[in-house]
């Protein structure tokens, strides 16, 4: 093993980056959780870590991708446990255990819990969070579709099924938040994502009104 490496292979500079990228995100969430997200400047992020503004940004773009930060790391984890579900499992079904689980974990988890609590407070109090939220969403995808096809045994560039079935694992997502949001503040986020999962597994080809 090099001495610039470490157990687990990965080396002493990326060790180091990484450590730098999550005091960053720490420092980021006391402040807003304390300041509030419009008056947290990316001067006090950087100083509460004793970097530079400019260190600040070799890691992140904005102030929103660190808001947003626990939410990509939400799609990582959710990928993850796609992986993990039985392989016979259909893909909505294996979809809503893959995200609800994730969620309930943040949910219960410690300091992932005050960085979640904090984001989903930041998604209704600041347009500016929530239009980078919605924008990770869209970003992620391409990646979800791939996971979905990858379970499906298809080739997401002739099927359109894995797209379809990312799309509206997406909405179903944001509606939970959405219903969070404006309708029932008091219920947990994975319970009303949960919800909306158990709808598309149930199907939406809803009847017309008499």
């Amino acid at each position: 093993m090099s001495p610039t490496t470490t157990v687990d292979g990965t080396s002493l500079r990326e060790r180091k980056k990484q450590r730098t990228r999550d005091a960053l995100i720490d420092a980021a969430f006391e402040l807003f959780s304390t300041k509030g997200f419009e008056a947290t400047t990316v001067d006090e992020i950087a100083d509460s870590v004793e970097v530079s503004s400019r260190t600040f940004f070799r890691y992140f773009g904005s102030k929103e991708d660190v808001a947003t930060s626990i939410q990509l790391q939400q799609f990582l984890d959710v990928y993850r446990a796609l992986e993990a579900r039985p392989a016979g499992e259909p893909v909505v079904t294996a979809m809503r255990h893959a995200v609800v689980d994730v969620l309930r974990a943040y949910e219960e988890g410690g300091t992932d819990a005050f960085q979640f609590a904090c984001v989903m407070q930041l998604v209704q109090e600041s347009p500016a969070v929530m239009a980078r939220s919605l924008e990770m969403c869209t970003e992620q995808l391409d990646e979800l579709a791939r996971h979905v096809a990858v379970r499906m045994g298809v080739d997401p560039v002739t099927d359109p099924r894995p797209k379809l079935v990312a799309a509206v694992a997406s909405a179903a997502l944001q509606v939970a938040v959405r219903a969070w949001r404006e309708d029932e503040p008091d219920e947990k986020v994975s319970d009303l994502a949960d919800r909306a999962f158990a709808l598309l597994e149930a199907g939406i080809n809803y009847p017309a009104a008499p």
